[in-house]
């Protein structure tokens, strides 16, 4: 895989908190990092029926993306392909005439509490897993979807009669919704898709056929009124080349002066990490370490069992037919809240002494289920920590030290249950642990994550989005070739590697933690 001269690609790489541009430019057999744009992100709050509201402010987004672009273009060289990648879940709606219709709405936002049980009772939670095979989180799609319709933004039939819109739904008929990732991508190409990665993350995909599921559309028509016919754009899988870049919109070119082709690539931010996991075998489990953790592995086909649902985890779909069965663990988001709290109120620590006090505190002295829902919303986790230990009998932090070890131990401890459960369930042995993304800079997380799970931990790329991203829109534009074997062996030649040794004389500690907080 190696290259006559340097090729430059475009990686748009959006997280809830911040976003950035990258170009990799891959040359003899190694892609070199560069970061053309950074700025922030984050949901604003607006009022709305029945209390605040939140939403993204995706002009702001549009805009840096399209500086960042050119930026790229001037600082680095034209560029021969681009990706963008984005969180999952969230989409923007267009009117008619193919413009923005209304706001877009963040996952945070608290419109869809209350839907996934009113959709249940409609379509059995069972039945819908059995097609989807989607952990349920009140923010998928598929909820914010029936939430948009109970708001007026989507058409309505009364359910079951086959009958017209409603007048609510009427004037919002002709809507087509983009997931974020596509919606950008609609404006650099003018061309509506759903890249499928993002699109299993929807609850609308048929998990085994990796395309809309027909029946689960008919059954929100006739049990919800819900009629999303017309709305759900062509699926398009991961590698495809969407269209060129309008130079109208955004003047990007290639090395021949000829418009930059968009490349759909892994767009939900975990497909294209896991793309980048630089895993040798198969028999890797992975950790992708950001605002959340997402735990899981990469399997053939999807786990539609019972069992499977029970534990709540989802089949979100991969790169090259891939399918990332995982769960979502609630991961340095309560990290950074309890920072931003921390530093509204005075205490000004930088993220290395924070983790020095960390690894100086106590290991294991107050443990909480991360994933609760009281550590959801922003808000002073601290004082969240210090409720729950108080309602489970454990000693509350002392320190800040305490109160972010806590947290690691915390995570350490939702992260060797995802793995042990993944793999019951899936039947596939797990014999070392990849983790990737931003994460990994805490070493002493890393190095509890080895040894609550027993597992080796190889820890890197920290950049494994924008390098999945970057390699997966190479392939897509016929710059580079081979599977994701060799997509990987690529991103290991460019990326540095740590490796974690469990600590035996740890397990025991480990397995009390587990058995005083789960029973």
């Amino acid at each position: 895989m190696t290259n006559a001269r340097p090729i430059h690609v475009g990686a748009v790489d959006l997280g809830a908190s911040s976003g950035r541009v990258m170009v990799g430019t891959i040359a003899d057999g190694r892609i070199e990092l560069t970061e053309t744009r950074r700025f922030a992100n984050g949901p604003i709050p607006l009022p709305g029926p029945g209390g605040e509201r939140l939403y993204w402010d995706v002009l702001h987004l549009w805009d840096e993306i399209r500086q960042g672009l050119l930026a790229a273009v001037r600082d680095v060289g034209p560029l021969s392909a681009v990706g963008i990648d984005t969180w999952g879940v969230d989409y923007g709606l267009l009117g008619p005439s193919g413009l923005l219709a209304g706001q877009v709405s963040s996952y945070r936002c608290p419109r869809t509490r209350g839907v996934p049980e009113e959709v249940f009772a409609a379509i059995p939670a069972a039945e819908m897993y059995s097609v989807n095979g989607l952990q349920v989180q009140d923010f998928n799609t598929l909820f914010q979807l029936v939430a948009e319709s109970r708001d007026g933004g989507l058409p309505r039939v009364t359910p079951a009669d086959g009958g017209t819109a409603s007048a609510a739904g009427a004037g919002s008929a002709q809507r087509t919704m983009l997931l974020l990732p596509d919606l950008f991508t609609y404006w650099l190409t003018g061309r509506p898709v759903a890249e499928i990665t993002n699109a299993s993350t929807t609850g609308l995909v048929d998990a085994r056929a990796r395309t809309w599921s027909v029946p689960l559309l008919e059954r929100l028509r006739n049990n919800l009124g819900v009629d999303l016919n017309g709305v759900l754009p062509e699926v398009m899988e991961a590698g495809t080349v969407v269209g060129p870049v309008r130079r109208d919109v955004v003047d990007v070119f290639d090395p021949d002066g000829r418009p930059t082709p968009v490349v759909a690539v892994g767009s939900h931010d975990t497909a294209s990490a896991v793309a980048a996991v630089p895993a040798a075998g198969s028999d890797f489990a992975y950790i992708s370490c950001g605002t959340w953790s997402l735990v899981g592995l990469e399997l053939g086909t999807p786990v539609l069992t019972e069992a499977s649902r029970a534990a709540n985890f989802t089949n979100e779909l991969g790169v090259d037919g891939t399918v990332r069965y995982l769960k979502n663990v609630m991961g340095l988001w309560v990290f950074n809240e309890a920072v931003r709290t921390w530093r509204e109120q005075g205490l000004e620590l930088s993220y290395r002494e924070l983790d020095a006090a960390a690894e100086a505190a106590d290991p294991l002295r107050t443990v909480v289920d991360i994933n609760d829902p009281i550590f959801f919303d922003p808000g002073d986790m601290a004082a969240r920590i210090d409720d729950f230990a108080i309602r489970t009998g454990q000693p509350r932090p002392r320190s800040v030290g305490e109160y972010v070890r806590c947290i690691d131990d915390s995570l350490a401890l939702a992260y060797r249950r995802a793995v042990r459960e993944a793999s019951d369930l899936s039947g596939k042995r797990v014999g070392v642990l990849h983790m990737v993304g931003g994460g990994i800079s805490n070493r002493l997380l890393c190095q509890l994550a080895a040894d609550a799970t027993g597992l080796k931990v190889v820890a890197g790329p920290a950049e494994g989005t924008a390098l999945g991203n970057i390699v997966v829109a190479a392939r897509g534009a016929g710059l580079i070739e081979g599977d994701l074997t060799a997509l990987r062996k690529l991103v290991r030649a460019s990326c540095d590697i740590t490796e974690y040794a469990p600590d035996p004389a740890a397990a025991a500690g480990w397995d009390a933690a587990e058995r005083q907080l789960y029973g």
